[in-house]
């Protein structure tokens, strides 16, 4: 049976899992994938899109399985040459992986939009759900621990999630407009799903966009949200430590009441099912 127009609001590694079993069920020119942009950063003077790329990497086949990010079977002679040569090279890129962050870097040079080089990627690696920037502005996450202002990249790999996360700040997020079609995607949607993301770090960033988030609310279609939080753990990553440091109950329950209004249904597991009645 068609599912008809579906938008999913996506960050990394949780969400391309979701996604990848959805393409299998869902028309990929039906579906709409709106991802988050504020772990974006510059290394080596180019433009890296984590998120972006993870799904891009899993819907075209070709992702690490085993770590969930990157390119299967990539190998690393640019970044051990960096390192001869005295560059930091905390930021783990495959030689294949700098390949594409090159070529967006390029095309971002000649003036194209990220959502411009993002369609590109896609149709060259043979991608053909339409994956969508959630701005073609720059968003970028900055995490708070005590008197530190760390960049994302900074906290997450390079300090590897260990400082107690106290405050997180979106700059630039009040003024980024919509990437072109986010707004009308969503409008157009017969269904909209909040993958299984971390809620703080990766789905936030999409709805601190005042414009997104004004939508999603004026939504009729209904937001399904998917809990990354199953009996009290997170799926991937610091979710759970994170939901705990900034005072949100760590649990499905705790993730629905995150999300509150905007949510019109939520998909939690067996494991939480005394949860459903809160």
């Amino acid at each position: 049976m068609p599912m008809g127009k579906v938008v999913a609001l996506a960050g990394g590694v949780g969400a391309a899992k979701l996604l990848r079993g959805m393409v299998r069920v869902v028309d990929p020119e039906d579906l709409t994938i709106i991802v988050n942009v504020g772990d974006d950063a510059e290394f080596y003077g180019l433009h890296i899109s984590p998120d972006l790329d993870i799904i891009i990497y899993t819907l075209a086949g070709i992702v690490d399985e085993a770590k969930g990010w990157g390119i299967a079977d990539d190998t690393f002679n640019c970044l051990e040459m960096l390192g001869r040569l005295g560059f930091e090279t905390w930021f783990r890129l495959g030689d294949k992986d700098l390949a594409v962050h090159i070529a967006r870097t390029m095309m971002l040079k000649s003036g194209m939009t990220l959502s411009q080089v993002t369609a590109k990627l896609c149709e060259k690696l043979g991608v053909k759900a339409r994956l969508i920037p959630a701005s073609d502005d720059p968003v970028r996450t900055k995490i708070q621990s005590g008197d530190l202002l760390l960049d994302f990249q900074e906290y997450f790999v390079k300090r590897g999630t260990a400082d107690k996360v106290t405050g997180i700040i979106f700059e630039g997020a009040e003024k980024a407009r919509p990437a072109p079609g986010v707004v009308e995607a969503l409008r157009e949607a017969e269904r909209v799903i909040i993958c299984p993301s971390n809620p703080l770090l990766s789905i936030s960033p999409i709805l601190s966009i005042p414009k997104i988030r004004e939508t999603l609310m004026g939504l009729r279609a209904p937001v399904v949200g998917v809990s990354p939080i199953i009996g009290g753990k997170a799926l991937k990553g610091p979710a759970d430590r994170i939901m705990a440091s900034m005072g949100y109950e760590v649990s499905a329950y705790g993730v629905a009441s995150f999300y509150g209004k905007l949510l019109k249904r939520f998909v939690i597991d067996e494991l939480d099912r005394a949860q459903k009645d809160r």
